[in-house]
């Protein structure tokens, strides 16, 4: 349903069903998959590949190409997933050659005004409140919440089910399942009102408590702290996971919270 006052490039590939905004602009080489809605005043430029049902609010732009001085002009994507809602003025730019591409995946809520850079992978299930910004080469999982006005470091990692408080400076990799607030970004405990909602068994969140207190209230520095994990907490995926996140973490991960007189 193309608005006359809308801009479709005939190289444009725009499945059924999708609903085109007046004065939307829609580049060359754009995949638009079924049931999603362009609304006015969006710009999707070249290398975007957006899901179904997804929704664009006016003043977005997608795929522009990104604000790296490396940038060479490669031939780059934007990748976004289906059930995504992308609201005022966001904007999310393509991958440079470190990636080739940028990924916002299945279900996820990008409210106004957020900021996604080049080469950033985002999960699914993620919900970034109004002006969040992801400096480059960011990893987020799945299940992230980042609340207002958060900006991350480049290259920096969020883990699974995190949660990151309002107004935060993200310099350090945040391990799945916390939640991080105060300045600078430190562990406050695990993201449990979370966890519940999406099913997680009371025992699964003391168990998840358990790794975290070894971590982060045992005077242990990260290697001890996995090491004892490791070998006094049963295997299971979560501890698996949490382990996995602080031996790869390149950043290092963020500090546990110690009051100051």
């Amino acid at each position: 349903m193309n608005q006359p006052l809308a801009y479709v490039h005939p190289g444009a590939k725009i499945a059924k069903n999708v609903v085109i905004e007046p004065f939307a602009t829609i580049d060359n080489n754009v995949v638009i998959g079924e049931g999603t809605w362009i609304g006015s005043n969006v710009t999707i430029m070249e290398g975007a590949r957006i899901g179904k049902n997804c929704s664009i609010f006016p003043g977005s732009v997608i795929s522009a190409i990104p604000q790296d001085l490396k940038y060479q002009g490669e031939d780059t994507t934007v990748e976004i997933g289906d059930n995504v809602t992308i609201r005022e003025c966001v904007t999310i730019n393509r991958g440079t050659a470190d990636k080739m591409k940028t990924v916002v995946g299945n279900n996820c809520l990008i409210m106004a005004y957020c900021h996604i850079a080049h080469d950033c992978v985002v999960g699914n299930n993620c919900i970034f409140s109004n002006n969040s910004t992801l400096a480059g080469h960011i990893t987020i999982g799945d299940y992230v919440v980042l609340a207002g006005m958060t900006a991350v470091h480049q290259f920096v990692s969020v883990g699974n089910h995190a949660f990151v408080t309002g107004g935060s400076l993200v310099r350090k990799d945040v391990p799945p399942f916390v939640k991080a607030a105060r300045e600078p970004l430190s562990y406050v405990g695990i993201n449990s009102v979370g966890l519940r909602r999406r099913g997680f068994t009371a025992e699964k969140i003391r168990e998840i408590q358990n790794i975290y207190r070894i971590l982060y209230q045992k005077n242990y520095n990260n290697t001890q702290a996995s090491n004892i994990i490791e070998a006094e907490m049963e295997a299971t995926p979560e501890r698996d996971e949490i382990l996995q996140f602080i031996r790869n973490s390149h950043r290092g991960i963020m500090k546990g919270y110690f009051k100051t007189n």
